[in-house]
């Protein structure tokens, strides 16, 4: 009897073969599983940890195999230094750490935007502070320990002639979300805060008798909103809380999705790809703010992740 050669197998054999294989790597691919992407917010409370929970689900539903895992942090400073040590893939960081952090010679990128963020005093609608002025002498509070919005907090106080640390007296909190009940039950008289989607504003806007809201002095919008800072003019329009009817006048910044040096272009392109595609704005207030394209004109080209500058090119969105 004449033996068949090994490897020469006949049809059936070589089908049998086949099908055993493909089982084989279908098996190493879901064992291999999605890709996995850190990417840390801030602390419970704030307008960051809801951001990361909407920005992770649309991606998850436009792209199931990649799988971003928030992660609690003490906010834009500390971000940017997992970033540097490379503990987290992705983080989200207020303007004014994100641009100092981005001319920095670290190799940190933007992924993405986030949304501009206005600063804005926030006090119980019958309160008679109406002005940075009368906040001389009160307790305000100014935000986290670690947070952008703090940052910001005392510049809007400096620019409008109030020494943060002597001429008020500051609040920082451990946690965002304590804010507004420090302000409802009387241990504080005022909020600073961010964002028309942050929680801390609508907590007080739907408090009992409702909030009021203001910016800095338009002495201080002046001097702040200079041509190439970070911080810039924005007019918060009317009736994006309850209860306000006129527009009002402040500065912000954008906040910004940032990756760790080395971060892989081809990850962060399905990212923005997605991102693109997803329903952000069905997720978050201000979700149409994030999409790529937004990127035009906020940061030079070389602090954008190439993966996210391959995206634009094929979208045909310009950049500096």
């Amino acid at each position: 009897m004449k033996r068949r050669p090994f490897g020469a197998a006949g049809p059936t054999r070589r089908a049998a073969l086949l099908a055993a294989l493909s089982l084989v790597c279908a098996r190493s691919a879901h064992a291999a599983g999605p890709t996995r992407i850190t990417l840390a917010t801030a602390t419970p409370g704030g307008g960051f940890p809801a951001f990361g929970d909407a920005f992770a689900a649309a991606i998850r539903a436009v792209d199931p195999d990649l799988a971003v895992e928030t992660q609690a942090s003490g906010g834009s400073a500390e971000n940017v230094r997992l970033l540097r040590a490379g503990r987290v893939d992705l983080a989200l960081v207020q303007g004014e750490y994100a641009y100092p952090a981005l001319a920095d010679a670290g190799g940190l990128t933007v992924l993405t935007p986030m949304y501009p963020t206005p600063g804005l005093f926030a006090v119980p609608a019958a309160s008679p502070i109406r002005t940075v002025e009368d906040l001389r002498g009160r307790p305000v509070v100014l935000g986290t320990h670690n947070s952008g919005l703090t940052l910001m907090s005392r510049s809007a106080l400096k620019a409008s002639g109030l020494d943060p640390e002597r001429d008020i007296r500051p609040v920082l909190l451990d946690r965002a979300g304590d804010g507004p009940s420090m302000v409802l039950d009387g241990r504080a008289d005022a909020l600073w805060g961010g964002g028309l989607a942050w929680p801390g504003f609508f907590a007080m806007a739907q408090a009992p008798g409702g909030a009021r809201f203001f910016g800095p002095s338009e002495a201080g919008i002046a001097r702040l909103a200079q041509a190439g800072g970070a911080l810039q003019r924005l007019t918060v329009p009317p009736g994006s809380f309850l209860g306000q009817s006129a527009e009002i006048e402040t500065v912000g910044s954008w906040s910004l999705v940032l990756a760790r040096p080395g971060f892989e272009s081809d990850v962060a392109y399905r990212l923005v790809r997605a991102l693109a595609r997803a329903d952000m704005a069905m997720r978050h207030p201000q979700g149409a703010d994030s999409r790529p394209e937004n990127l035009s004109g906020l940061v030079p080209a070389t602090q954008i992740n190439p993966g996210t500058l391959r995206y634009l090119g094929e979208t045909g969105t310009p950049v500096r």
